[in-house]
């Protein structure tokens, strides 16, 4: 504020006086002119849209897969097959442990792990899961196929596998699921860092 009293004068003594405190005006950027004043910042928490996403395809995962282990268990015996094409069967088959047959003999321990692994994947889209658009896609199938599994370990104390390729332990869709969530969640992940640490240059070029 200027001094009262004549206007010029003020001005005068003002720009003339070395100690006069002088105001410090901005306007888009310091007074570099490089660094901003201030950032808008892109909220990162998953907001309605994506958590419809997530929950639908982790309904349709879980689906699939109590379907598909509902008609294997109905149509085969307990270790019983059908031949489909090259090392390729099906086969009926009970699994207490986790993906692929490991930990078969810990099924409380497994049942502690899942639940904790799918809070933790809720916490994490919660934070994070407008971050990339694949992500309730990728988390939604992680999820799917985990709650899928659980439910059948609590309610039956294993799970049914059924997809065997002779040279690898037989697994569900629910393990398939889980393998392609984390798959596309890495990928994502890892091209969305790609993208953050080029330069503007490079980023601006890209984009035309």
């Amino acid at each position: 504020m200027l001094p009262a009293g004549d206007p010029a004068k003020a001005a005068r003594d003002l720009t003339s006086d070395p100690t006069a405190r002088r105001a410090d005006v901005r306007v888009g950027s310091a007074t570099d002119g490089l660094t901003p004043i201030s950032v808008a910042e892109r909220r990162l928490g998953a907001g309605w849209p994506q958590w419809l996403s997530l929950a639908a395809v982790a309904l349709a995962a879980v689906g699939a897969d109590q379907l598909t282990k509902a008609i294997v268990s109905s149509q085969l015996q307990l270790n019983e097959s059908v031949h489909v094409v090259g090392p390729f069967s099906i086969r009926h088959v009970q699994n207490s442990g986790i993906a692929f047959g490991l930990f078969a003999s810990a099924t409380s321990f497994v049942i502690l792990l899942t639940a904790a692994a799918v809070a933790w994947m809720l916490y994490f889209f919660a934070r994070s899961g407008s971050r990339h658009p694949v992500l309730p896609v990728a988390l939604g199938l992680v999820i799917g196929g985990s709650v899928s599994n659980l439910v059948d370990r609590v309610r039956l104390g294993h799970v049914t596998d059924f997809l065997d390729f002779k040279y690898w332990p037989a697994f569900n869709l629910a393990d398939s699921f889980i393998v392609i969530g984390v798959a596309i969640l890495l990928l994502a992940l890892v091209s969305d860092d790609r993208k953050s640490a080029r330069p503007p240059r490079v980023r601006e070029a890209a984009r035309s």
